[in-house]
């Protein structure tokens, strides 16, 4: 009878627990749905076949109709409401990729390209133009961009809106650099870029024209003002500070781009939450003390309201100054969402507001889930929104009575907490796409931003507010005072040591374990959140449950490394990229290469069943599994798998995996499959010119 009685209130216990729960997670399914439409985004990225565009909305219709007959259960509800959801956002870079014009035909050969002006970009040495509607030798216009660097000290006047042309190199986007790597022609594809490259002679305008249409108009004042900031500003100063008020950042040399990044400073230069909220910030505060100067407007006018509409529009404006881009319009989303929160008096910022900019952007952008912008921005916001919300208590006991010593202690463990954790949950994603982590991005960020957010963006925007009356310099000089600081905290940081650590190759699927953890932890509320963290730190494990490849061949076969006990040799042709150097670098989380020595007659021996050949190869070469050569092989070796310069021709770059038996062997090709931005095995035509015999020392 005992046991009974403790049966019974056990399972009473139970059932009030579970209820509890239940009422706790109320209304919390709906936050699963977006980051469900963004993982059928990355489920289409990575089908080897391109799905008929029907298909996908297809299953959204019939997962929906599922989801309404059987609504009684609860568990197959959920499911099929996921469901739906992964197949609307695969529907949605579907339909993408269904309207993106065709892949451009680039001349194999220097031509003259002639289109309509999009865009000109200042650069560190030089300048490059973006061209609409490109043509090549006077043939047909083109339905992708392509962009064009002039070649230095070439200053013919040119603006947004011209029809120009000029001789040219041109090059479609390059491939990965190894199987796996970063896919800049799915980017492009996406993007609307059909290729680039170098001029050849000056640039010649053959008509000017005003812009026509609200873009080219835009971009028409964007140029204009970054060359009022480069008259008053000239160098890093100017080219930060137009980063800042027009989004154009190609003109921050190398040097200084390095060291934002390595003191983990790269977010102000990216245009986003930080930016547009200190600008409808100060928006709002002006107009809001600006009407509340009247009495009367104070007294009978909604001035809250009106400031909030009027720091939105200020928000907007500056969105489309700056390019729009994934970041900003992210935060612009929210904006509007906390807008309409102060209009109606509910809560601003939230889990369902970050969720819904989440849907809206990968409806019209579903491309951008795949880059580091729309990572990094939706994790770091996540983890400031669910931070914040646990440790509540915590800072309400540190304002205390709210003394101004208290006050000055709470601001200062904010700024902190703030780039703790944006930065904690953004750094996995950069590992992922960079190779690389920052120590010392909280204090560096104690530092700038309120550098950035009290002076250098309140000085641009007067700036901005002055350059009609041509007095933007009284405003610039000091933004270019606060740039200098700011760069001088980057430097500063970037120098102090193992300020960057390269980590061990995050692999696909161990970044999205990570982000299933972090969502999971997000989402929910009660214990089981916790489960999440579970999650991420077994994500933390992937590097070494998915080795990286021991050997990679480029897609040109001009670069040919090994990794061999922790170190990694190098065969380096002339004319071999630097950007697929550096990618391997980063992919093996090494910072140098030696150089791979000559091999003789039967080949270098690279690993078990892997030989490095030359052109003097001969049939002693025929003993190893894989044969490897920068160029084409004449060797006759059946059974034996062969990566050549045919080979990289046909199926890019190659990675190799040395096992106990055979060595296992991936491209590119099999990597991407066939895909409408993979170009197709060509068949016909000429091999490229193969690397010459020389090879260069490895610090070129």
């Amino acid at each position: 009878m005992q046991a009974g009685w403790l049966r019974t209130r056990s399972i009473d216990g139970l059932r009030t627990g579970l209820e509890a729960m239940r009422e706790a997670e109320r209304g919390r399914f709906v936050l699963v749905l977006p980051p469900a439409m963004a993982a059928g985004v990355v489920a289409y990225a990575g089908a080897l076949l391109e799905p008929p565009v029907w298909l996908a909305p297809c299953v959204v219709g019939l997962a929906g109709a599922l989801a309404w007959g059987l609504r009684r259960w609860p568990v197959v509800y959920a499911l099929c409401l996921v469901l739906a959801a992964m197949a609307l956002g695969a529907a949605s870079a579907g339909v993408a990729a269904w309207r993106a014009p065709a892949v451009l035909e680039v001349p194999r050969k220097a031509s003259v390209v002639a289109g309509l002006l999009g865009a000109v970009e200042p650069l560190p040495n030089g300048r490059r133009l973006t061209l609409l509607a490109p043509t090549f030798d006077g043939g047909a216009a083109q339905g992708r961009r392509v962009r064009v660097r002039l070649r230095a000290g070439d200053e013919t006047p040119l603006t947004a809106g011209d029809t120009v042309r000029v001789r040219a190199l041109l090059q479609p986007p390059a491939m990965p650099a190894y199987p796996g790597a970063w896919d800049v022609q799915r980017d492009a594809f996406f993007s609307g870029l059909g290729g680039g490259g170098y001029a050849l002679g000056p640039v010649e305008v053959v008509a000017r024209a005003a812009p026509q249409g609200l873009a080219l108009w835009v971009q028409t004042v964007r140029e204009g003002i970054a060359g009022r900031i480069f008259a008053v500003l000239p160098g890093a100063e100017g080219a930060i500070a137009a980063t800042l008020l027009t989004g154009a950042t190609a003109a921050i040399p190398e040097g200084d781009r390095a060291a934002f990044r390595d003191s983990g400073l790269a977010h102000p230069l990216a245009i986003a939450g930080l930016h547009i909220g200190i600008v409808m910030g100060l928006v709002f505060g002006a107009t809001r003390l600006g009407l509340a100067l009247s009495e009367r407007v104070a007294l009978f006018w909604p001035i809250k309201a009106l400031a909030a509409c009027t720091a939105l529009a200020a928000g907007f404006g500056y969105l489309v100054l700056t390019g729009a881009h994934v970041p900003i319009m992210r935060s612009f989303a929210m904006a509007a969402l906390v807008t309409l929160g102060v209009l109606v008096g509910r809560r601003a910022v939230s889990l369902r507001g970050l969720g819904l900019a989440m849907a809206v952007l990968v409806l019209l952008a579903p491309a951008e889930v795949l880059g580091v912008s729309f990572q990094m921005s939706f994790a770091a916001v996540l983890a400031l929104i669910v931070g914040y919300d646990l440790l509540q208590p915590w800072l309400r006991r540190l304002h205390g009575d709210g003394g101004w010593g208290r006050r000055l202690a709470g601001h200062c463990v904010a700024l902190a907490l703030t780039s703790a954790l944006a930065g904690t949950a953004s750094m996995p994603y950069g590992a992922y796409h960079f190779g690389h982590i920052q120590l010392y991005f909280v204090l560096a960020n104690m530092l700038a931003v309120p550098l950035t957010a009290l002076w250098v963006m309140p000085a641009g925007l007067v700036a901005l507010a002055l350059m009609p009356v041509h007095a933007e310099a009284l405003a610039l000089w000091p933004m270019g005072w606060g740039v200098q600081a700011i760069l001088g905290i980057a430097h500063a940081v970037a120098a102090w040591p193992a300020a960057v650590l390269a980590v061990p190759h995050l692999p696909g699927w161990g970044l999205g374990v990570f982000s299933l953890g972090l969502g999971w932890f997000g989402i929910w509320r009660g214990r089981q959140r916790y489960a999440g963290v579970v999650v991420m730190a077994l994500a933390g494990l992937s590097p070494w449950l998915s080795p990286p490849a021991d050997i990679l061949v480029s897609a040109d076969a001009r670069l040919i490394a090994v990794r061999q006990a922790g170190q990694v040799r190098l065969q380096k042709g002339s004319g071999a990229a630097r950007f697929t150097q550096e990618a391997w670098l980063q992919y093996w989380a090494v910072t140098a290469a030696m150089p791979l020595p000559e091999c003789g007659a039967a080949g270098c021996p690279l690993g078990v069943g892997v030989a490095l050949v030359g052109a003097a190869a001969d049939a002693q070469a025929c003993a190893a599994q894989v044969l490897i050569s920068a160029v084409p092989i004449r060797l006759e070796c059946p059974g034996r798998q062969v990566i050549d310069r045919f080979t990289v021709w046909r199926d890019g770059a190659q990675a190799v995996w040395l096992g106990a038996d055979w060595p296992v062997v991936l491209s590119d090709r099999a990597m991407r499959g066939e895909r409408p931005w993979v170009p197709p095995v060509p068949t016909r035509g000429r091999l490229p010119a193969g690397p010459a015999l020389r090879v260069a020392p490895i610090d070129d």
